[in-house]
């Protein structure tokens, strides 16, 4: 993970996913299913800001009132792997539902965004940053870190 202090904006240089699909019946899109949902989850973390306007009316929307996560925004190693793990329920092949479970992996970026936050105050001071991580609200927790830390610390 890399976070431009000066800007905000952050790069995932890498994610390691495991995911629990038991006897995955068809890996390639049990594969495909995760590494889409932690792309989709990883967007609503970090670009998917919703607002509205004065009347009360939500102006993000739709995807396209809004920054969805692009093939840019994937890391450049992206490494997924099935866990082999028999699912005890009557399943069909004992396969695990891939779907929406991997939504949840993203926190995992969040949690990476602010611990680089936290870096620039020595990792003395937690961070106020906000979901979804923005790069105006990176920002605006950076300049917090700074307001408070140590002057040893920065």
């Amino acid at each position: 993970m890399i976070v431009d202090t000066l800007t905000g904006e952050f790069k995932l240089l890498r994610a390691d996913l495991l995911h629990d699909a038991g006897d995955s019946i068809n890996p390639a899109i049990d594969i495909g299913q995760v590494e889409g949902a932690f792309i989709q989850g990883m967007g609503w973390l970090t670009t998917e800001e919703l607002w509205w306007n004065k009347d009360g009316v939500l102006m993000t929307h739709a995807p396209s009132t809004y920054k969805i996560p692009a093939v840019s925004d994937c890391p450049a190693d992206f490494r997924t792997t099935l866990y082999k793990n028999s699912n005890v329920e009557d399943t069909i092949h004992r396969s695990k539902a891939t779907g929406e479970p991997p939504l949840l992996l993203p926190f995992s970026v969040f949690f990476a965004i602010r611990d680089a936050i936290s870096s620039v105050g020595g990792h003395r001071i937690h961070p106020p940053l906000d979901a979804p991580a923005t790069g105006e609200s990176i920002l605006k927790a950076i300049n917090a870190v700074r307001a408070v830390a140590p002057k040893a610390a920065r």
